[in-house]
This record gives C-alpha cells, sequence and structure tokens, in this order.
C-alpha cells in the first residue's frame, strides 16, 4: 500500500502508514535501542501483536497508523499514532474535557494519541535520531489532528519527547506513579534487608500480611520466558478475565495477544502462580527487561478469595524477585497510594497535550496550570510521608 506523504522537504520525507507491517520490524527496533528510554512495550512485535490480536484496533476504538521520517530509505523517526473513539486504555483521563465539547457541540473525537495502549509505563514514544526528527514526528501528529479539527495527545513520553512537545507549543500535564529503587551503590542482599530499612510500623505491617497468607497454605511458583507454558498462559488469562469480571468491566486484551506475547517476545515475560491445597488459585504477571533491570507490574487475578494475596503476589513476590536477581527497579503501574506502604515512593510522570481549538486550548492550559500545583503539593506530601527510616540514596 502506497503510504501518504504528510511533509516532503529536501532533507526527509514524512509518511503515514495505515499499519505497522509496512515499517520494517527491524528497522524499528534499531531505532528503538537508539533512544534513550527504550522499553519492551514499544518494540514493533508487541505493538503488532496488539493490532492483529484484535486488542487495540478500530473496532475496539484504536485506529491505529503510523508515522514514518525517511531520510532516503533509511528510518530516521517513527511513532504509533491512533484515532481515539474514546479515552478507555489511556490512564491519562481526558473525560472532562470531552463532556465539555459536548455541552458546546464541538466533537472531541475522534482525538490523535500517541501512545502505547493499555500501558501506564514512561518510554520514548517519538523514536527518532534527532531532534528536529523528534519535532517533525510532532507536527505530523498536529496536522493529523488539525484536520479532523480534534486534539492530539502523546501520553508518558520520556524527557526528550516532552522537550520537544513544549517546544512544538503543546501543554505538559504531570501524574504521579509509584516505583520502588534497589539501593543505591549496595544493593539489597534480601527482602529481610530492604524491610529492615523501613518505618518498624511499615515492616511489621508487611511481615503480618505475609504471615497471613502463608498460614493459608499459599505458595507460589516462578516462571520466566519459556517456562510459560500454554497452560499457564491459559490460567494466567482465566485470572485476568475474572479481575475484569469482578469490576463489571470488559478485558482490553485477547488471549491471542498473550499467545503472541509467548511467541514473539518470551523473555520479557516473568509470571508468579501462587498454589493452595496443590491448586493454582491466583496469577501475578510482570514485564521484565533483564538488560537494564527493570521490571513492570502489569496484571493480576485470582480464581479464589484469598485475604491479603492481592498484595503477596502483585507486590511482595515481585520484590522479593528483584531483589534477589539484582534489578534496579520495580514499577508498581498506575496509581495506587496503598503502594507508597510498601515502599514505592512517588514519581512524577508526563503527558502533552495540543487542541486544535483556540478557546479550549486556553481553557485547557489554565486547567492545567491549577492541577500542576495541586500535583506538586500532592508529590510533596507524599514525600514527606516515606515508609523509609532514612531516605533511599538518589
Amino acid at each position: 500500500m502506497v503510504a501518504a506523504i504528510l511533509i516532503a522537504v529536501d532533507t526527509f520525507e514524512l509518511t503515514l502508514h495505515d499499519h505497522l507491517t509496512e515499517v520494517p520490524a527491524a528497522a524499528w527496533d534499531a531505532l528503538l535501542a537508539q533512544q534513550a528510554s527504550p522499553t519492551p512495550f514499544m518494540c514493533h512485535a508487541y505493538l503488532l501483536a496488539l493490532a492483529e490480536s484484535g486488542s487495540a484496533q478500530a473496532a475496539t476504538g484504536w485506529a491505529g497508523q503510523v508515522l514514518a521520517l525517511w531520510r532516503g530509505a533509511t528510518l530516521a523517526a517513527a511513532t504509533p499514532v491512533y484515532a481515539k473513539a474514546h479515552s478507555y486504555g489511556e490512564y491519562v483521563f481526558d473525560w472532562a474535557w470531552a463532556d465539555a465539547y459536548a455541552r458546546h457541540g464541538l466533537a472531541y473525537y475522534p482525538k490523535q494519541v500517541v501512545a502505547v495502549p493499555f500501558t501506564p509505563v514512561t518510554g520514548s514514544r517519538l523514536l527518532a535520531t534527532g531532534p528536529d526528527e523528534r519535532l517533525a514526528l510532532l507536527r505530523g501528529v498536529q496536522q493529523l489532528a488539525r484536520g479532523q479539527g480534534t486534539s492530539a495527545h502523546l501520553l508518558f513520553g520520556d524527557a526528550a519527547d516532552l522537550a520537544a512537545a513544549r517546544a512544538a507549543g503543546w501543554l505538559l500535564r504531570s501524574g504521579v506513579q509509584f516505583h520502588w529503587h534497589n539501593r543505591a551503590g549496595t544493593p539489597y542482599a534480601d527482602m529481610a534487608d530492604f524491610l529492615a530499612g523501613l518505618q518498624r510500623e511499615k515492616r511489621k505491617k508487611i511481615q503480618q500480611e505475609r504471615r497471613r497468607v502463608a498460614e493459608a497454605g499459599v505458595s507460589f511458583s516462578v516462571h520466566e520466558g519459556a517456562q510459560i507454558t500454554p497452560a499457564l498462559w491459559d490460567f494466567f488469562y482465566a485470572c485476568y478475565v475474572q479481575t475484569y469480571a469482578e469490576h463489571r468491566s470488559t478485558p482490553y486484551l485477547t488471549r491471542d495477544f498473550f499467545a503472541r506475547m509467548a511467541a514473539t517476545m518470551p523473555a520479557h515475560w516473568l509470571l508468579f502462580v501462587a498454589h493452595q491445597g496443590g491448586q493454582p488459585v491466583a496469577a501475578s504477571l510482570l514485564a521484565i527487561d533483564r538488560a537494564q533491570g527493570v521490571a513492570w507490574g502489569r496484571y493480576w487475578g485470582a480464581l479464589a478469595a484469598v485475604p491479603l494475596l492481592h498484595f503477596e503476589a502483585a507486590y511482595y513476590q515481585p520484590l522479593a524477585w528483584c531483589i534477589a536477581q539484582g534489578f534496579a527497579r520495580f514499577e508498581g503501574g498506575a496509581q495506587g497510594e496503598h503502594k507508597l506502604a510498601r515502599g514505592l515512593l512517588p514519581v512524577a510522570t508526563a503527558s502533552a497535550h495540543w487542541l486544535a481549538h483556540p478557546a479550549f486550548a486556553r481553557a485547557v492550559e489554565d486547567f492545567l496550570a491549577r492541577e500542576g500545583g495541586g500535583v506538586a503539593a500532592y508529590l510533596d506530601d507524599l514525600r514527606e510521608h516515606s515508609p523509609y527510616r532514612s531516605p533511599p540514596e538518589p
């Protein structure tokens, strides 16, 4: 299929592709490897699996395209961009903006979103060989949004992405997550060493929670990469679906998505399975990057009700594993003040936004200035309530 040319100048050509397969996987992943903050979630195989598994496609409100910047035959920049028919699965909430548009008889959707669907993980989104190429990608996204008279959004970008967005006149929005960092200089020797650094009341609470799960007869098995068999993936998916059912919701990801992950990116997955009475009862899935020493908590679910099992499966088992493996960081996912008491500290996240409607752009800019002040104060307050006996070294 012939790609649409959005920008053509002497030094490069910016093209719009209807499918990720139109951009070579090797060139995409080579570009990703050059970025300051690469994650497995921006790999060609990951994004392709989201689309081809039916998880993120036009039928689910994620009409995906790809912007690619070429210097001759060389891919110099690229990014996924989705025409969104709703605001689900983004973890940066703009429902109030959409409602304000509707009250004024204006269309907020489809908006253009640069993101990894369903993945609130900070990392490089605008894959580029330099700042000029990164800025050209943003101009291309703006052009798409301007053509529809709506808006453009870049979610969970890294510092280079946000700098480009600021230079392009986009509005920045702050958020908060909770991450665990291994001790600088001398990494934690084991879970007991980590707990020893916490305030007494926090340490006792964690020990009590872990003891109650153990006294319930729960044990864990850990499976990495190819050790996660199809039967284990099936069990995990049953747990995943059950979690959504309990919240009267529908899972974002299909079983086929995880089958594709097992086939194309097995080394990036880690599964904890909880057993009780000889039967599996719960599962917690992490994405990992051994080269960077980073783990991301992704999904958890249970088929049996065991008090406090969520904390053990989703936090304590992953933390113990990360410490044993010498990992540098564990990201606990979106939101959740309860993570602070378990040793995960607040970290600022950011997104960038551009609105075609001038009056709404000004209104959102005012809103973000007020909201940003509140988020900054919230971060300061959280940091004053650190669970550690003394602040961890940066």
